[in-house]
């Protein structure tokens, strides 16, 4: 199964829900993070030290993430992946299907109305583009 992290309280809570899952089923785990240089980009100026905390901020996302699945005795490993101008869920989607993952498992935050009008949501974009069933965690707001 393949589980896209970012490190909120949310996707934490989706880790932890998969990594069960996975034990339960002695299934193995994709730890997924993703960064889109794009969003670097201003007006005036590209920044690779700010790509660069990106990526280690990604890594220490993932392997923190490892930790939980080592702790459990589940098989996992991590991807981070980079893909610019590529909106999540294709990037997830695309990963799924790289990867041959048989269910993602997504955190939501469960957004209605017009905070998800002004802030979009991940884990739809990932639901409405994803080649495999999609499970989705709801979070804590």
């Amino acid at each position: 199964m393949l589980v896209p992290v970012d490190g909120s309280a949310t996707s934490n809570k989706a880790v932890d829900f998969a990594l069960r899952l996975a034990q339960d089923d002695q299934a193995s785990v994709r730890l997924l993070h993703c960064i889109d240089e794009t969003s670097f980009l201003d007006a005036y100026e590209y920044s690779s030290d700010l790509i660069k905390q990106a990526r280690e901020a990604g890594q220490k996302i993932l392997q923190d993430a490892l930790a939980a699945a080592q702790k459990l005795g589940v098989t996992a490993d991590t991807l981070l992946l980079e893909r610019a101008g590529q909106r999540l869920g294709n990037s997830v989607a695309d990963a799924a299907g790289d990867w041959g993952a048989d269910l993602l498992v997504v955190g939501s935050h469960g957004r209605r109305g017009i905070g998800r009008l002004l802030l979009g949501s991940g884990s739809e974009q990932i639901l409405r583009t994803s080649p495999v069933p999609v499970l989705l965690v709801r979070g804590f707001d």
